[in-house]
C-alpha cells in the first residue's frame, strides 16, 4: 500500500499544506492516464479539488514538490512546462508535433542512465533525459486522410524590395515604389 500524499509530503521534510495536498492529487490522477499536465490545467483541477487557490500558491506548490523529488518538471521544445507524478525510474517522453500530446515510454535500455554519451567531459551521468518526437495516432491518421489539395506555397522574397515577402501567387503584381527613391 502507497503512503497518502500527507505522509508523502512528511517523508520528504514538507509542511502538508491545503495546496500541496490538492497538486500532489492532482497529478497523482493525472498520472493513472499517463497525463502531462501544464500549470493552467493543475490550477484548474487543483481549485476543483480545494475551493479557492492562488494561481501563485499552485507554483509554489509545484516548486516545492519538484525540488523534493515528488513531481517531475518536462518542458518539451515549443510546449509550456508539464508536471507529472512519475519520477524515479528514469523514463522517457512522446510528444506529438502536431497536437502537443505527450506519453511515457519506458527507459531505452537497461537502467539509468540507459544511454552513454560519446564524452562525459569529466561529468559522472546519473541520467538521460530523452524525448522521441512524432505524430500521435490521431494526428498520423488525420494526416494521412488530408485530401490531396494544393500544397500550401512559401512566402517568396521579391528581391526589389529588401526583406518584403510577397506571396508566389501575388509575384507577377506590380512593383511597390522604394521610399528611397523618392528622397533622393
Amino acid at each position: 500500500m502507497e503512503p497518502g500524499p500527507a505522509s508523502q509530503l512528511r517523508a520528504r521534510g514538507l509542511r502538508v499544506t491545503r495546496p500541496r495536498l490538492a497538486v500532489l492529487a492532482v497529478l497523482e490522477e493525472a498520472r493513472a492516464g499517463q497525463q502531462h499536465l501544464p500549470v493552467s490545467a493543475i490550477v484548474e483541477r487543483a481549485r476543483a479539488r480545494a475551493g479557492a487557490l492562488s494561481t501563485q500558491a499552485v507554483y509554489d506548490g509545484l516548486e516545492a514538490l519538484t525540488r523534493s523529488g515528488l513531481v517531475r518538471r518536462i518542458e518539451p521544445a515549443g510546449s509550456p512546462a508539464r508536471f507529472e507524478a512519475r519520477v524515479g525510474d528514469n523514463h522517457h517522453h512522446l510528444v506529438c508535433r502536431s497536437c502537443g500530446h505527450t506519453t511515457d515510454v519506458d527507459c531505452t535500455v537497461g537502467t539509468a542512465p540507459c544511454l552513454t554519451p560519446a564524452s562525459t567531459a569529466g561529468f559522472v551521468v546519473d541520467e538521460a533525459e530523452v524525448v522521441f518526437w512524432g505524430r500521435c495516432e490521431s494526428c498520423a491518421s488525420q494526416a494521412a486522410g488530408a485530401s490531396p489539395e494544393a500544397p500550401a506555397q512559401l512566402p517568396v522574397l521579391d528581391a526589389s524590395l529588401p526583406d518584403a515577402p510577397v506571396s508566389a501567387t501575388s509575384a507577377a503584381a506590380p512593383p511597390i515604389p522604394d521610399d528611397r527613391e523618392a528622397s533622393r
